[in-house]
């Protein structure tokens, strides 16, 4: 080694727990595009049908509600069209669901490749959060074309300019699974009963928000139940953008919007601070 020798780079511990390390992540960019496409191929990967999935899965989903729900339960869906109504709440849902599904296993599914090689461990979890958002642009399509569809046949829909919130919804819906995906993988290098509560939960978590029936039908005595998932202000608000029907509230969006910056923060805190010795527990 000689002296005019320098470095390009180097790797140093975190010692912010706040640091998301921005600058390093765009350094790695081409890395988390990789882990983008390595996420959105391999779920249909060797897959008779392949990408129609995308499609598929939110249309039996719906179908299933809008017969069991719509049909034999004739439950309210506030005069929107049940297939549109169910296909909205489904699609906003997936989204969130997804993202927190899939961040919380990060440190545990991938621990041999971060036992491995060095780079930005954020930049996973991110990577898994812009795949997801993929296949929610793919599930807004087809809810768009049928939305068309609809409008065409002469069904009163009543679009409003509640859609102008629909970039501030994704980024809700989005950093929420985020954050509380962080902090779930954060917990389960130590407790793996917290993958199967996770999954338990998230479709348990469903049948608080109203995805299959909207808020203004609930009981009244059921409501705060409601009103405490965060969830809800997104979903109704999702709705009401397109139908004009249920409720919408800047205190439920704010209440969202505020649940998912403390999930984010609190989430990044412990992912960091697990990330410095992970490895030596999983």
């Amino acid at each position: 080694m000689t002296d005019k020798e320098t470095y390009s780079s180097s790797i140093t511990p975190k010692d912010k727990l706040f640091d998301l390390r921005l600058g390093e992540i765009w350094q790695y960019r081409d890395l988390l595009v990789l882990f983008v496409r390595r996420d959105f191929v391999s779920k249909f990967k060797q897959t008779i049908l392949g990408p129609l999935w995308f499609f598929i899965q939110p249309i039996f989903q719906t179908a299933v509600m809008a017969i069991v729900f719509g049909g034999m339960a004739k439950l309210s869906t506030d005069g929107a069209p049940p297939i549109l109504f169910y296909l909205a709440g489904v699609t906003a849902w997936n989204y969130f669901a997804n993202c927190l599904r899939s961040t919380s296993n990060t440190f545990t599914t991938n621990a041999g490749l971060f036992g491995k090689v060095y780079f930005p461990r954020a930049v996973m979890p991110l990577s898994v959060v812009i795949s997801n958002l993929i296949q929610f642009g793919i599930g807004l399509l087809l809810f768009l074309v049928l939305y068309a569809y609809f409008a065409l046949r002469g069904y009163p829909l009543h679009p409003n300019s509640t859609l102008l919130l629909m970039p501030l919804l994704i980024i809700i819906m989005g950093f929420m699974g985020l954050g509380l995906g962080m902090l779930v993988s954060a917990m389960t290098t130590r407790y793996r009963d917290l993958q199967y509560l996770v999954e338990f939960g998230v479709q348990l978590l469903m049948y608080a928000t109203p995805v299959i029936l909207p808020l203004s039908a609930v009981p009244a005595k059921y409501q705060p139940i409601m009103l405490a998932n965060p969830m809800t202000g997104v979903i109704e608000t999702f709705k009401y953008g397109f139908f004009k029907t249920g409720i919408f509230s800047w205190e439920l969006v704010g209440y969202s919007a505020g649940f998912t910056l403390i999930a984010f923060l609190v989430g990044l805190v412990v992912f960091n601070y697990t990330e410095k010795n992970f490895i030596d527990v999983v």
